[in-house]
């Protein structure tokens, strides 16, 4: 059993989706930074500073009374919220994630379609008294009966 655990984990298609998911869980914090300090605060000030992980409504209120000044505090009371700041904050996230698949999915495609062909083996070979055509394993050309080597 061990030795077939050893031949299912060294196929190629389970190390590439290792790596995949290594890089994929490498890839999480950064579009997480990427969106919460480069791409939320330039829309939050357009929206009149508007901070997007803070945006929630109470459904019940905690120990102490609202209004809380963020998510944090009301938590640290007890509230119940709605985040739906934090839910605006990973669509976006997920858009950012699927855009740069999408990208890498199209380097791939593009650099599949550049390799040529390898080129097909002869068939045919020219025969040099006549210069016709014979096929390449001849050794006499079927034209002129001359010896091809």
């Amino acid at each position: 059993m061990l030795k077939e655990f050893k031949e299912f984990a060294m196929r190629g298609n389970v190390m590439d989706m290792a790596v995949g998911i290594i890089i994929g869980a490498a890839f999480g914090p950064i579009v997480g930074s990427l969106v919460g300090d480069v791409i939320m605060p330039p829309i939050g000030l357009v929206l009149g500073n508007v901070d997007f992980s803070n945006l929630f409504f109470v459904l019940k209120e905690g120990a102490q009374a609202a209004p809380y000044a963020s998510v944090a505090a009301a938590k640290a009371a007890g509230a119940v919220t709605v985040n739906y700041g934090l839910f605006i904050n990973t669509i976006i996230n997920f858009i950012i994630v699927a855009f740069a698949i999408f990208m890498m999915i199209k380097v791939m495609n593009r650099l599949k379609r550049e390799q040529p062909a390898p080129a097909a083996a002869p068939t045919t070979k020219d025969c040099p008294a006549c210069c016709m055509t014979v096929p390449i394993k001849a050794t006499r050309c079927g034209h002129c009966t001359s010896a091809i080597s």
